[in-house]
């Protein structure tokens, strides 16, 4: 990840700080347009590296991603919305120093450009065999627009979704290894105003992940240390956050398996 703090950290590059059902056949699903939501500067490279072309875009209208984004539950459990699309209720705003700031505009959380940017789950939250889904769009920025920290039993562990100067997708971290440097470290391109739909899955040997239709994790975690780094450490239990970038969430949602 193009960031002060990797360089400070870790002696190699890093990718991020830590490097419905079925409706009935003659209903019609009504679709809305996203409006477009505000750019805001983009930072300079803090690694010296030449930045991005661009580095904001006009937000995508996706009005498909609502009906499509929804996984079918099949046996497992129903899915339960952590997100209700007009407040943070069930939230806090993530005590990171030099924090940008987090408020909800029209059905999506915005959490704005700073140093690091989150949310922190209050209310309980599965530690084993669980499924999370979520949409999350790298609105203006070029790091990591989704860092989601999630309990595996009682450790922490983080799936980084765009670090290391926008393309790392890994987890972060499996015996002291993170996200830039591990079996799960994969690279994918991804374009600012873009929803890309996010499922995490937790099981007692396993942990697994999709972006969109594919799979980019699929680990064993049996006899495996599993943490985080340091500077998420606010987002435990479960939390999203975003470095030096603004992001936006919708449609965060978890089922029991």
């Amino acid at each position: 990840m193009n960031s002060f703090l990797d360089r400070r950290l870790s002696p190699t590059p890093l990718a991020a700080i830590l490097s419905g059902c079925a409706l009935p056949t003659l209903l019609l699903v009504a679709c809305r347009s996203e409006p477009e939501l505000p750019k805001s500067t983009p930072p300079a490279s803090q690694s010296g590296q030449p930045a991005p072309a661009s580095t904001s875009a006009p937000v995508a209208r996706d009005p498909a991603a609502k009906a499509t984004s929804k996984p079918d539950p099949g046996r497992d459990g129903e899915w339960e919305d952590l997100f209700d699309g007009r407040t943070l209720a069930g939230w806090r705003v993530t005590d990171f120093a030099g924090k940008g700031e987090v408020r909800v505009d029209n059905g999506k959380i915005i959490l704005g450009m700073g140093v690091m940017t989150g949310i922190t789950r209050t209310n309980p939250i599965p530690k084993m065999n669980y499924e999370v889904s979520l949409e999350a769009m790298r609105v203006d920025g070029s790091d990591f627009f989704c860092a989601l920290t999630f309990p595996v039993n009682d450790d922490p562990c983080t799936l980084i979704v765009g670090g290391w100067g926008g393309g790392l997708v890994g987890l972060s971290s499996l015996d002291g290894m993170d996200a830039a440097n591990n079996e799960t470290t994969k690279y994918m391109s991804f374009e600012n105003g873009r929803w890309y739909r996010i499922r995490l899955r937790v099981k007692p040997t396993t942990i697994e992940a999709w972006i969109d239709d594919e799979k980019l994790v699929d680990v064993v975690t049996k006899d495996r240390k599993i943490s985080i780094r340091w500077e998420v450490e606010e987002s435990r239990p479960f939390g999203i956050a975003t470095w030096s970038t603004t992001g936006a969430l919708r449609n965060i949602r978890v089922r029991e398996l």
